[in-house]
């Protein structure tokens, strides 16, 4: 099978390459991933300045650009036609709930479906070091015929594993939960008068409920959230809007 591996921590983090790793002895195996930490970029992608990609060894390639950059170039030429399956990760950290709307993780997966490519997103329950990869890496490789089967072009797996005990950990399907931040924001004002702000916060909260993503993944679980790549109302919603005039 040929895979395409990317991610938002970068070409040299421990989660791409323990799954280049783990995948490669029995598969077609290629990395396209930026050059540096992308966390946070969302769908973001690269309209107004050239892409540098820069070979970093046997099919491994950085990008200066986002994580979506690095699918499109990848699926664009860079990497022979045929790609079977996109796994975006290992994920340094959760990308659970809401987490996607902000997520470049999740934003690849979500371009390589755009694509017509079945794809998954892949990502670990702690927020720090240790980070225990293999045991997540083992069981994409146990999964490559599923996830390639599963795949359509309205949707991706976002995966979440556990902090702890991934090996034997029971498999859930979930949906995405709501997310409750707590945003901190800092500013510092310099002499000429530039104002610096800096981010932070405490770590996301989220609604436990029964099913959810957040709840599987407390409990020790693997969630899998089918998440559908294309923006509509799914469900009720549109039809509450059905006779409503706008002025």
């Amino acid at each position: 099978m040929r895979i395409l591996l990317t991610n938002d921590d970068g070409i040299g983090s421990d989660g791409i390459q323990t799954l280049f790793r783990v995948l490669s002895p029995n598969n077609d195996v290629w990395v396209v991933a930026p050059e540096a930490e992308k966390s946070g970029g969302s769908h973001s992608i690269t309209l107004h300045d050239a892409l540098r990609v820069r070979k970093t060894g046997e099919n491994q390639y950085s990008c200066r650009g986002t994580t979506v950059d690095c699918v499109l170039v990848a699926v664009m030429g860079l990497v022979p036609q045929g790609i079977d399956l996109v796994i975006s990760g290992i994920n340094h950290g959760p990308n659970l709930g809401t987490d996607i709307l902000y997520s470049a993780t999740a934003a690849g997966a979500r371009q390589a479906t755009l694509m017509g490519i079945p794809s998954v997103a892949l990502s670990t329950g702690n927020y720090r070091a240790p980070f225990d990869f293999q045991p997540c890496a083992e069981f994409a490789a146990r999964n490559l015929d599923v996830f390639r089967a599963l795949g359509t072009d309205d949707h991706f797996l976002n995966i979440n594993f556990p902090a702890t005990g991934t090996a034997g950990a029971r498999t859930v399907i979930t949906f995405p939960s709501r997310r409750i931040y707590r945003d901190e924001m800092t500013t510092h004002v310099a002499p000429n008068g530039d104002i610096y702000c800096f981010m932070g916060g405490k770590p996301p909260e989220a609604l436990l409920e029964e099913g959810s993503d957040c709840l599987v993944v407390t409990q020790g679980g693997i969630s899998i959230s089918p998440i559908h790549a294309h923006p509509r109302n799914w469900g009720s919603i549109e039809e509450s809007y059905r006779g409503v005039t706008f002025l």
